[in-house]
Parts: C-alpha cells; structure tokens; sequence
C-alpha cells in the first residue's frame, strides 16, 4: 500500500495584521456609538433652540461656537462696512428662494467681526446697495461647508455665528426666520457610516484570509 502524502498544515493567520484589523474594527464601532451619542445631545439642543426666538433680546456672540440658549435668539450688530460677500442657496419669510447674501463685517477695530446674512436675492452676483450699519435679528450659525471626514471624526472647526437680519436692503428680500427644522441632525447618518466602515473592513480582511489560504495550498 503506497503511503499517503501528508495533508497540508493549515494556513497561518497572521497576529500583526489581524491585531492591526480588529484595532481599526473597533475604533470605527466606538465612533459609530460616540455620533449616537451625539444625536441625543444634538436633539436636545435643537429642542431648546426652538423655543429661543421668544426669548429675550441678548449680546451678539463674538466667537464660536453658538452655545444652544443663543441659537434663535433675538440680537443686533454695528456692521462698520463690508468687507466681502458671499452668496448661498436661501429662503426669504414670503417663501420663495434665490441667493442669500451674507455679508462679512468688522465690528471694531479688532477682533474677529462678524457675520450678517442681510436678505435674499434672484442672481448670485448682485451688487448689493447695503454697505453697513446696525442690524437686528436672529442669532444663527454661518453655512456649513466643513469637510466631511472631519465631521465624522469630531475635529471640524466649530461654526462661527451669524445674524440672520429681520429686514433687507432695497433689492433683496428679507430672510426666512430661523427655524430648528432648517438645523439638519446627521449624526446618526454618521454612525450608520462608521458602523458600515467597520463591516467592510472585517469583509474584506476575511476575504483575504481566503485568498491567503488558496495561495498556500500546494
């Protein structure tokens, strides 16, 4: 009787690389539970700030972040003049959209200055015959164009305020009060994100293993 080869040993799983998988795996799962956690804080703030316009009038914010009891609250700024304008997608109070101009103002002669969002045109590149002055209104957050990823891991930049103004110069529509509706809760978008990560991270790592395993088999 002829003698059997020996079977052939398994293959070896390798320590470092599955160490180095499973840190990442968990890191991603621990994120995905921090933006739910975060989406709880999130829903709490919102629900305060929805009750903030009735509340009364406070100091315009010099810095940010915008602190949850001063969202949607009533203020004013001194714009000394215009320095630059940018213009985003926005909604005037009579519903209708178009551009809405956001004015960036020095409000001394140091300091960061300030944000005004001041009314809502037809064209996104208006010349716009507003150059300064005192300004009531809303306190808001500027648009938010922060990267993604630095969104998902925590290290974006907080938003600087912004004063949404109740009325707009000649030619410009007036703004849209603020609204809790208009403040997008995305957390747990983020943490279904991070959770998918890590799920395609163990697919493929095993999937290597496999592929691994067919090379080593004689």
């Amino acid at each position: 009787m002829s003698a059997q080869p020996d079977p052939a040993p398994p293959a070896r799983i390798p320590v470092l690389a599955t160490i180095l998988v499973a840190l990442a795996v968990l890191t991603m799962i621990g994120l995905g539970i921090w933006q739910l956690q975060r989406r709880a804080e999130k829903e709490a703030a919102l629900a305060l700030a929805a009750s903030n316009p009735g509340r009364p009038s406070i100091t315009f914010p010099k810095l940010p972040p915008v602190e949850p009891d001063m969202l949607f609250r009533k203020s004013s700024v001194l714009c000394l003049r215009v320095v630059g304008w940018q213009a985003e997608a926005g909604r005037a109070a009579d519903g209708t959209t178009g551009y809405r101009y956001i004015a960036q103002c020095p409000t001394g002669a140091e300091g960061p200055g300030a944000l005004v969002a001041i009314g809502v045109g037809q064209r996104p590149d208006a010349d716009i015959a507003w150059n300064g002055g005192r300004v009531t209104g809303w306190i808001t957050q500027e648009p938010d164009h922060r990267a993604l990823l630095s969104r998902l891991l925590g290290h974006a930049p907080p938003l600087r305020p912004m004063l949404i103004a109740d009325r707009a110069p000649d030619g410009l529509k007036a703004l849209a009060p603020p609204s809790a509706q208009d403040v997008p809760n995305n957390h747990l978008a983020y943490a279904v994100q991070w959770f998918f990560f890590a799920m395609v991270a163990v697919i493929i790592y095993f999937l290597a293993l496999r592929r691994r395993g067919r090379a080593q088999t004689p």
